[in-house]
């Protein structure tokens, strides 16, 4: 699958710190890459309704952590997925009457293209869960093989018999470590979020599926020895990030709405593939929502970034609007905080238009503590303000003792890099 065009990062003076986050399972702020490699695993989207707000911060809050790592001197190799079949997909397509191929590449287009607007970084490895399906056929068969799932009989099916195949989560001692939920809460999350507790002939209500075997009118892919038919949404995340990254890898990351069942699942599938390795750090974005409601396709309060740029919105307004809140946070998208982040762009745009301003090397600094410092972007946006703000009043002064005549291009390579907001 093909990204988007990759935006070109500034290079800066000097070395960024270690970049600390919370991880989720523990709670506790880690060292987010101890080693010379990053290995980032973001989950992708599924394509319709793309792309919302909710996407859009997670993946621009991700790229943050991506540039910091870059300026630390990391060497960052980073993957991520696109859902192109999945029930969500194929419901709205027969609710509309459109191929559901025509709308996963439509929708999947438009994403890249919010996507290069937001100057995200993109990543290093792409790829659809069409393109998985023979990797994820072979991780099937070996979880079969060494006792890790198994088959139950699919009656509405159109096999011979061989059955939807499920993973066993009984085998995996360490299955509930990522989320730390009851098994009550489990059960819940799943019934809400795409599991099928109730599934009649499954060992556990918790275990999720691997391969679904051919429905009519279902879309279906050769599974060797499994039968014709197409992955489950976790095994399909944990074939693609032990493919492009390797086992155990830095962060996976997503939505807070992915701890589970999606990152509980895909960790342990990675788990049982790989020897016990799987993500060393969980990290989650918060939700956004809109009108007072979590923004959510089935609720249909979607604020879309490709409708405020047709509005003529900056994406670099977008970008700010989001980087105002800190990235595990909950927060709304409103017009005031659409306003106030236009705003926040002009003046910054003003002060960098002069022939100098205060001295830079602070900014530099700061902003590079407050993101290694759990990705703090409003402290990061702050001290850009107060440069801003300081450097348009000694301006209107004929400046200061510490005025600095390449102090804007310092600035503005400093925002660029590390914020990904272009002036």
């Amino acid at each position: 699958m093909l990204t988007w065009p990759a935006p070109q990062i500034p290079q800066l003076p000097g070395r960024g710190g270690p970049v600390r986050v919370r991880d989720t399972s523990s709670g506790r702020l880690v060292v987010a890459a101890p080693g010379q490699d990053a290995g980032l695993y973001v989950c992708g989207i599924t394509p319709y309704d793309a792309t919302h707000m909710g996407h859009a911060a997670t993946y621009v809050h991700f790229d943050v952590l991506v540039r910091a790592w870059k300026d630390a001197g990391h060497r960052v190799r980073y993957a991520s997925n696109v859902t192109d079949v999945d029930d969500p997909l194929l419901e709205r397509a027969a609710a509309t009457g459109v191929d559901w191929r025509d709308l996963a590449q439509e929708q999947t287009a438009l994403y890249a293209q919010d996507m290069a607007a937001l100057g995200v970084v993109p990543p290093d490895v792409y790829v659809g869960a069409v393109e998985s399906v023979p990797t994820v056929v072979a991780a099937v068969e070996h979880l079969l093989a060494v006792g890790a799932a198994y088959r139950v009989p699919t009656p509405d099916a159109l096999d011979d018999g061989l059955g939807d195949v499920y993973a066993d989560l009984s085998v995996d001692p360490d299955f509930g470590a990522v989320a730390g939920l009851d098994a009550a809460a489990m059960i819940s999350l799943a019934r809400e979020r795409g599991g099928d507790p109730d599934r009649v002939g499954k060992r556990s209500p918790l275990d999720p599926l691997l391969w679904r075997r051919e429905r009519v009118g279902e879309p279906a892919w050769d599974g060797a020895s499994l039968g014709r038919g197409r992955p489950g949404w976790h095994i399909e995340c944990a074939v693609i990030a032990r493919d492009g990254l390797g086992l155990p890898f830095d962060v996976q990351g997503g939505g807070s709405d992915l701890v589970f069942p999606h990152h509980e699942m895909s960790t342990s599938h990675a788990r049982l593939l790989d020897a016990g390795h799987g993500a060393a750090t969980h990290v989650h974005t918060g939700m956004v929502a809109y009108e007072g409601a979590k923004m959510s396709k089935s609720l249909g309060n979607l604020v879309l970034v490709s409708a405020l740029r047709a509005q003529g919105v900056d994406p670099m307004a977008i970008r700010l609007a989001i980087l105002a809140h800190r990235y595990r946070d909950d927060w709304e998208w409103t017009q005031d905080g659409q306003a106030q982040a236009e705003q926040r762009l002009a003046t910054w745009r003003a002060a960098l238009s002069g022939n100098g301003g205060r001295d830079a090397a602070p900014v530099i600094a700061t902003v590079r503590e407050a993101l290694a410092d759990d990705l703090d972007t409003p402290r990061a946006l702050a001290v850009v303000d107060d440069w801003a703000d300081r450097t348009l009043a000694a301006a209107a002064q004929g400046g200061d003792p510490t005025w600095a005549p390449g102090a804007p291009g310092l600035v503005a390579r400093t925002v660029d890099a590390l914020l990904g907001v272009r002036l």
